[in-house]
């Protein structure tokens, strides 16, 4: 009998967190990543750059905006100001009035000109290539930290975890956790790290066009057979 026990108890331990055991079974999974590569097969950054500072700058001011706002903003911004330099010599009250419209301007502005001033001074006026360095930088996480050296840099370092994969998820049961910090470990368990770019850049993709947060069109969803989601509008 208490082998017994113990054996149950060590099947509940290797279930947590999963509720069923299922729902990230390599057959699952499969079935995601295979919907995913059909639908968006050259899925990128919706974010429009011409280097890794830009790509920065535009990632920082997308915190709470879309990126359509931020790509109507940054072209003129980056014609003003085209390298760290010019953007470390602005005052940040004087950046905050050119890019109001994405939100939280006066924030990012330190954040920008902040980070800049950094990079000019610390790292020769290039954008880091690790983790650890770009963490260093004012309004940097690990979301924006993981979309430069992702797209900028092609180093997979992690999986971003914006509001559309935190959000596809959950409702895919991928990660019950409630941080994206946690979220982003779950699924750097079970996404192969040679998937970890192109599958945020297509969980992104699939959460505007699909999987949407008011109301996802579960009808023309390629995995909605195996989406158990209270969310569900079919």
């Amino acid at each position: 009998m208490p082998v017994k026990i113990k054996k149950t108890g060590q099947k509940k331990k290797k279930q947590a967190g999963s509720k069923s055991g299922g729902y990230t079974s390599p057959h699952r999974l499969k079935i995601i990543f295979s919907a995913l590569d059909h639908l968006f097969p050259q899925a990128e950054c919706a974010l429009k750059h011409e280097n890794p500072f830009q790509l920065l700058v535009a990632t920082i001011l997308s915190a709470q905006c879309t990126d359509a706002r931020v790509n109507k903003v940054t072209p003129e911004l980056f014609r003003n100001h085209p390298t760290p330099a010019d953007f470390a010599a602005l005052r940040p009250e004087a950046l905050a009035e050119e890019i109001r419209s994405t939100g939280f301007f006066r924030n990012k502005a330190k954040s920008i000109t902040g980070a800049a001033t950094k990079i000019v001074n610390e790292f020769e006026g290039k954008v880091p290539r690790t983790m650890d360095e770009l963490l260093t930088l004012p309004g940097v996480a690990r979301k924006t930290a993981n979309v430069v050296l992702g797209t900028a840099y092609n180093i997979a370092t992690g999986v971003v975890v914006d509001t559309h994969v935190f959000r596809i998820a959950h409702r895919l049961k991928l990660s019950l956790e409630k941080t994206p910090e946690k979220v982003e470990k779950d699924l750097m368990k079970i996404v192969p790290e040679k998937r970890w770019v192109s599958f945020a850049h297509q969980m992104i993709w699939f959460g505007r066009k699909i999987c949407q947060a008011r109301k996802p069109l579960c009808a023309i969803c390629p995995v909605e057979k195996i989406c158990d989601s209270s969310d569900k509008t079919v």
